[in-house]
């Protein structure tokens, strides 16, 4: 294979790995209009849907494990290939926090939230946009635009420490509600969760361009 086909093989992973992470942000989306909407129907879809984003992760690995097989990559090209495998791993973990957030959807069924989703609905919407920043700086390996996928993170942690505590006390007034508290207090885990995976992605884009771990504070 010339250098050209191999680069073509390459472009075309990296739209494989962009639909992939279309198909995830789509999903988080959806488990939290779901959730805020107490939407069954539409939970059990992200639920069962989640075997396709499986299938291509599986697709995407057997891409990546064939190009370095069959292939001799130069030090930047390994480097892509071995961090687009780790990338894989994280979108399938994201989609399966997104289930996880369906699952709590499920669990609620019939009752009603103890107040309207204002917080949580906003950590997805700050999830979705850093994970898409970091998938757009490692195709485009932009170290800038992953540097403040990290910067981001932040807002998320502080987010998620708020409305555990906003819960919390929310408990403390009315034991009533402590079952469904909880549930939402492991929806905001999980965003949280996202948003770290999402860290991770971008922390790739440093290593392909530098063949380095990057530092704590980059």
């Amino acid at each position: 294979m010339t250098r050209d086909a191999f680069h073509d093989r390459l472009n075309n992973l990296f739209k494989k790995l962009l639909k992939m992470g279309a198909l995830v942000e789509e999903t988080i989306q959806q488990s939290v209009d779901a959730l805020a909407a107490l939407d069954d129907k539409l939970a059990k879809q992200i639920i069962d849907g989640d075997d396709q984003i499986d299938i291509m992760e599986v697709e995407l690995e057997q891409e990546c494990l064939t190009l370095l097989a069959t292939q001799q990559p130069l030090a930047k090209d390994l480097r892509m290939i071995g961090a687009t495998l780790k990338v894989i791993t994280d979108l399938e973990r994201i989609a399966d926090h997104a289930v996880d957030i369906s699952e709590v959807t499920l669990a609620l069924r019939g009752q009603k939230l103890i107040k309207p989703l204002i917080d949580i609905p906003r950590m997805a919407t700050m999830s979705i946009e850093m994970l898409h920043d970091s998938l757009t700086a490692l195709i485009e390996q932009d170290v800038e635009l992953a540097k403040q996928v990290g910067k981001k993170d932040d807002l998320i942690d502080d987010l998620n420490t708020q409305i555990f505590h906003e819960l919390l006390i929310l408990m403390m007034s009315n034991p009533k509600i402590i079952g469904q508290a909880t549930q939402l207090q492991l929806v905001s885990l999980y965003l949280e969760r996202i948003g770290d995976h999402a860290v991770n992605i971008a922390e790739w884009v440093y290593y392909i361009k530098t063949g380095q771990k990057p530092p704590r504070k980059w």
